[in-house]
């Protein structure tokens, strides 16, 4: 003869052998801990509970915040996609190109101007969102050619301050308008801080 008895909810003593019979148990006592929900479910609502006792927890979401970036100072987007976007206190900004804003040409076909350009276009795009090259936190370089990873290298050093964000480097087949190179980055934004208190003593 097995007993299921839960003492904190004061609920009766079950005769397991006596419910077998009529409802079907699941393994590892499921079945038990049914019945008892119901008959602690009948009790409640004589107790006038609107809430049954063995709800199930329910998750607390939020409707996800996007913002498009878009500024001038920077070349505009080249197909369906935004500069950057803006998602809680992120900034996810697209592959940038060394096209001039006000012409949408290559400011040349040197992989070290291309590079320059790219990241004065970077840091316009950061600016617009709120953000700054301190605050990136992972980039990502695609090149047209590997062997110019040392000259890039070179001229990125000097846009990011340490500690670096991540990085990886890839070289591609090819890149869009045939650029030297392209790059993209997911940066942080600034956090407001609540002012404290000051203590009079």
């Amino acid at each position: 003869m097995s007993w299921c008895f839960l003492k904190p909810f004061n609920v009766s003593l079950i005769n397991v052998g006596a419910v077998r019979n009529r409802i079907p148990f699941a393994i590892g006592g499921i079945g038990c801990a049914s019945v008892v929900a119901t008959g602690f479910w009948r009790q409640c609502c004589s107790n006038r509970l609107t809430t049954p006792p063995f709800a199930s927890l329910n998750t607390c979401t939020f409707p996800p915040q996007k913002e498009a970036v878009k500024t001038d100072k920077a070349p505009a987007a080249l197909g369906p996609y935004s500069q950057a976007i803006k998602s809680n206190n992120l900034v996810f900004v697209s592959g940038v190109l060394g096209l001039i804003p006000e012409t949408g040409k290559f400011v040349s076909q040197d992989v070290d101007d291309q590079t320059e350009q790219v990241l004065k276009n970077m840091g316009e795009i950061l600016k617009a969102s709120g953000s700054d090259y301190s605050l990136v936190v992972k980039t990502t370089i695609m090149l047209a050619d590997l062997k110019d990873f040392k000259k890039v290298n070179d001229i990125y050093a000097k846009y990011f301050p340490a500690p670096f964000p991540a990085r990886s480097t890839y070289q591609v087949a090819a890149l869009p308008l045939d650029a030297k190179i392209e790059i993209e980055c997911i940066a942080e934004l600034p956090q407001e801080v609540e002012p404290q208190p000051v203590s009079h003593t």
